[in-house]
């Protein structure tokens, strides 16, 4: 197997064009701090963070108590509040070792605040870099801590940040027959929102079938918009080190629901994939477990065949921007066992079944795009009602 044509054209196209949108230095919702500041004073606070809540070079928290706000305590979702977790890890409930702050796992088994968390707290404040991607758990995270929120009558406050895949909307949107903790609410594998549009989004079509909204506000970021590019300068999760494994993780993450190893437990994840045994490809790798990023990855320790991407993935913002699903079909194609290829994660991750049974049935990359159209075009629709930033 070699990358398909529609890659290879892909790849002259954009090194014939050159980047064509611009690359901003934004501000990001947490760092207009006189936006919301006065609104904490005298109040107990609640924060969900992770490494990627900065102000600066200093975390939220720490940054926060600087300026004297009272915060009772801190919920983790997946991966931690300061990063030591990988990816479906298991996260214990404790104090920081910096502040001594109370921290809550938002993770495994609690994905929830309770009512005896939330007790005594006056307002929550949620700051996380997201991806722009349906699975990508953080939004899922929102939506439960946006309910915790609604049903005690707390207000929330959504530090906005850019969505580095916020240029384009793309996948099929998702079956609720389907849903999962990685994915909720019927929306596209690439949904084109921020943190903060998805929020509003949340409380206009979820929550207003409820009792209840979510008492919402959003600080924007500033110097940004659905059109622009942003170098991101603390990886969004640990096996997201770099912009081109976040273009590239729509696309790959298809293959954690296959036999296909995306390279996690070495030094590009979600920038190249190949199996033990595969006959194509010219890319060697051999995954190991590397603390607190990937621990027993598939195939450990044994070299797999396949193909690096990052090119492709660093070149990705220059263009307009779609999944490409032709890795994936080829793949499938090239199998020789083609009954233990998926397995019971990808109906999940896709968001509904139609996606696996027309790659079993043979469907071009262009039929398959051509079936998501109807759905994507009525989501488009119904996201504009939420945008807080010009669009693409």
């Amino acid at each position: 197997m070699t990358l398909s044509k529609y890659t290879l054209l892909f790849l002259f196209v954009i090194n014939s064009l050159g980047a064509n949108s611009q690359v901003l230095n934004y501000i990001s919702g947490a760092e207009r701090t006189d936006l919301y500041i006065a609104g904490l004073k005298h109040k107990k606070i609640a924060i969900i963070a992770n490494p990627t809540s900065v102000i600066g070079s200093s975390h939220l928290v720490d940054s926060l108590l600087k300026l004297k706000v009272k915060i009772k305590c801190v919920f983790a979702p997946e991966h931690g509040f300061r990063g030591n977790a990988e990816a479906g890890e298991h996260i214990d409930n404790g104090l920081d070792a910096k502040t001594g702050i109370k921290v809550i796992s938002l993770y495994g088994k609690h994905y929830k605040p309770t009512k005896e968390d939330l007790n005594g707290v006056d307002v929550v404040i949620f700051d996380i870099q997201d991806v722009g991607v349906r699975f990508y758990t953080y939004i899922s995270t929102l939506q439960y801590v946006m309910e915790a929120c609604a049903s005690n009558s707390i207000p929330l406050i959504v530090l906005d940040r850019p969505n580095p895949n916020g240029f384009y909307i793309d996948g099929p949107v998702l079956d609720t027959a389907f849903k999962s903790f990685v994915g909720m609410q019927p929306i596209p594998v690439v949904h084109g929102m921020t943190m903060g549009e998805y929020a509003r989004y949340l409380n206009g079509e979820y929550f207003s079938a409820k009792k209840n909204k979510c008492e919402l506000k959003v600080i924007p970021v500033s110097n940004w918009d659905h059109k622009s590019h942003v170098n991101l300068s603390i990886p969004p999760s640990p096996n997201l080190p770099n912009m081109a494994s976040i273009y590239l993780y729509p696309s790959l993450c298809f293959f954690e629901g296959t036999k296909i190893s995306v390279g996690r437990g070495t030094e590009y994840p979600f920038q190249i994939f190949g199996y033990p045994d595969s006959k194509s490809g010219e890319f060697t790798f051999k995954p190991i477990s590397i603390p607190g990023k990937s621990k027993n990855p598939p195939y450990e320790n044994i070299v797999c065949r396949g193909f690096n991407v990052k090119e492709y993935g660093d070149k990705f913002a220059s263009t307009a921007g779609q999944l490409n699903l032709s890795w994936l079909i080829q793949l499938y194609t090239e199998a020789n066992n083609k009954n233990d290829f998926f397995n019971s994660f990808f109906d999940k991750l896709a968001g509904t079944d139609k996606l696996r049974n027309q790659i079993q049935e043979g469907y071009s990359e262009e039929q398959i795009r051509n079936s998501w159209g109807e759905e994507i075009e009525k989501y488009k629709a119904v996201r504009k009602k939420y945008l807080l930033y010009q669009d693409f």
